[in-house]
């Protein structure tokens, strides 16, 4: 005797109202587990190409000295700001020389100074930070301008930059805005007095 003899068939086992009601539970479980997926995040955006670290336009040790210093935010009061930043040559902001051959500045709402290096980037552009960092990193500061006597920094943070603007830099000293004092003549001896008769 078979099995479906002993046993009938397997129509005669299932109504057809179970049948459907069984379709009806799947077709419904799997439209829930398709709902309750969270739909995969976005790929990240690719990050931005690693600037390549090159020789910067001026040595370190050019920075170094006292120097004058304020911040402006519109182009307009630059002029003023500079005047202002020369003002400041009584108390001056000092860069040094740092023990790796960096220079010692100090970074965005830090209260002790830390060694920098200038960074050259493609284009001619310079920049001021951390060593480990590639050049235009968030924080850095592009060199705007550097003469020799003002250097001017705009930081590389938008929200630091918002905060802080552009600073500007004014070398105290015979370099910078103030005239060196002219060296006093030496006082003119007396004219030799005529040998006695």
């Amino acid at each position: 005797m078979s099995f479906f003899s002993r046993h009938g068939s397997f129509s005669q086992t299932r109504s057809p109202a179970g049948l459907r009601a069984g379709l009806v539970l799947g077709v419904i479980a799997l439209g829930i587990a398709g709902c309750s997926t969270t739909p995969s995040a976005p790929p990240e955006p690719p990050p931005p190409p690693v600037v390549p670290t090159l020789p910067p336009s001026f040595p370190p040790q050019n920075l170094v000295g006292n120097w004058g210093l304020a911040a402006y935010h519109r182009e307009e009061d630059r002029t003023r700001t500079e005047n202002n930043a020369a003002g400041q040559c009584r108390q001056p902001y000092v860069i040094t020389a740092g023990p790796t051959g960096g220079i010692m500045m100090h970074l965005a709402d830090q209260s002790t100074p830390t060694e920098l290096r200038v960074k050259g980037a493609p284009g001619g552009k310079n920049y001021i930070g951390p060593a480990d960092d590639p050049p235009g990193s968030q924080q850095d500061r592009e060199v705007v301008q550097f003469d020799g006597r003002v250097l001017i920094l705009h930081w590389m943070d938008p929200e630091v930059q918002g905060r802080y603007g552009n600073m500007i830099y004014v070398r105290c000293g015979a370099e910078g805005s103030k005239k060196p004092a002219k060296p006093r003549r030496p006082a003119a001896k007396p004219a030799p007095k005529p040998p006695a008769r």
